[in-house]
């Protein structure tokens, strides 16, 4: 039996009384923005990504077998709400829009939808799939398959994207002190790549390199007006920037990264930090000869920091290297969480704490999200242990 003297019980109380008053000083909200600062806060802040417990129209919180792991996730984390604005974009970062005929299907289990659209006199197609028990939608057909096509609908005309906010009043209300809100953006490479088979772009990229720049240049011209006009709606705290893992190693070489990526996301960092926002750079996979280059654009964070060997970088390594200068959302591998043990979810937690807790900066993530229907006991069972041992664990 343990026994507490006076001053054993004073503690405490004193502990437990000093952890309080810090809650009430760092709601999740502040706790979100001092960590990307890399400033003072009470605990590291859990996030469960694409998870949107504040955002009544995800899907998650209108899928039923969610409903028991979202009820949990809005109580206990940290929120990170994505949503994006309402906007009329619509090929090739324009609002213009081409004259497109779409036809719906079936094939098997899946939904087809089929769009064939005129470039100018030059027929482009494209099929996209989806399942009514997997929330994704696959490219099975890219709209380009070479660059001929690219030229065709980057010669269509350009009209600046233009954004709606009416949404922002519901998804700030029900956001709140409780977290940030985050929106996406694609950096030029994103939008490149995605036009094409990811092969094919590839090559592109590497024997064709300089009509592949002169179409990154286009198109972060179009990038950045358009941007412009999202950030002066003033609605997003933190922008997520996708592309850069289209172009690191082992699918492209590193001077591959610094002549179509850094000074793209430089620019776009930037401008973001120009109207008050942080910036997020998103990069799956091997990030190690990169990294310099990731830090020197001045972002605020990098998501979503995986291990080997899905990365080529240790937590403990890259939080090194990155102290003070990058605040690092992630790995937590969703893997893990679909697949592994409680005691093994527990363990990688508690591992992440000692890697990169000390000295701030870090925020507990995992790399992906579930999107599977209905939700998985197991997944639900295992994303319960890893918020309890982050919260356990987490406290400064």
């Amino acid at each position: 039996m343990l026994y507490l003297n006076f001053y054993d019980i004073i503690d405490i109380i004193t502990a437990i009384s000093m952890q309080k008053e810090m809650a009430k000083i760092f709601t999740s909200r502040k706790r979100l923005l001092n960590t990307i600062d890399k400033k003072k806060t009470d605990r590291v802040p859990v996030s469960t990504y694409e998870l949107c417990a504040r955002n009544s129209r995800s899907f998650e919180n209108n899928e039923p077998s969610y409903s028991g792991l979202m009820s949990f996730i809005k109580e206990n984390t940290d929120a990170v709400t994505m949503w994006d604005l309402g906007s009329n974009g619509r090929f090739v970062n324009s609002s213009y829009a081409p004259d497109v005929k779409t036809d719906y299907g079936a094939d098997g289990d899946y939904h087809v939808r089929r769009l064939t659209l005129n470039a100018n006199g030059r027929i482009l197609t494209q099929t996209l799939k989806w399942s009514d028990n997997v929330k994704t939608t696959w490219n099975v057909e890219h709209i380009c398959k070479d660059m001929k096509d690219v030229d065709a609908l980057m010669n269509l005309p350009y009209e600046p994207v233009t954004y709606d906010a009416s949404d922002y009043p519901r998804i700030s209300a029900e956001t709140g002190d409780c977290g940030i809100i985050m929106s996406s953006v694609g950096d030029p490479v994103c939008s490149a790549v995605e036009l094409m088979e990811f092969g094919d772009a590839t090559v592109w990229a590497l024997t064709e390199a300089n009509h592949f720049k002169s179409v990154l240049d286009e198109l972060h011209r179009r990038n950045m007006l358009n941007l412009k006009n999202m950030l002066e709606t003033k609605t997003v705290d933190l922008y997520r920037i996708c592309g850069a893992e289209y172009i690191t190693p082992p699918y492209l070489p590193p001077d591959c990264f610094e002549k179509f990526e850094y000074p793209y996301l430089c620019d776009t960092v930037k401008l973001i930090h120009k109207y008050g926002a942080k910036a997020r750079i998103h990069c799956h996979g091997k990030i190690r000869r990169v990294l310099d280059m990731i830090i020197d654009t001045g972002a605020d964070a990098l998501d979503p920091c995986e291990a080997p060997p899905d990365g080529d970088i240790t937590l403990a390594e890259l939080k090194e290297k990155t102290a003070g200068k990058l605040c690092i959302f992630g790995n937590l591998q969703l893997k893990l969480l679909e697949c592994g043990s409680r005691d093994e979810v527990r363990d990688y937690v508690k591992n992440c704490m000692s890697a990169a807790k000390d000295g701030g900066g870090y925020i507990i993530m995992p790399t992906a999200a579930p999107i599977n229907i209905p939700l998985s006991p197991k997944t639900e069972a295992n994303y319960r242990t890893f918020i309890e041992t982050a919260l356990e664990f987490g406290q400064y």
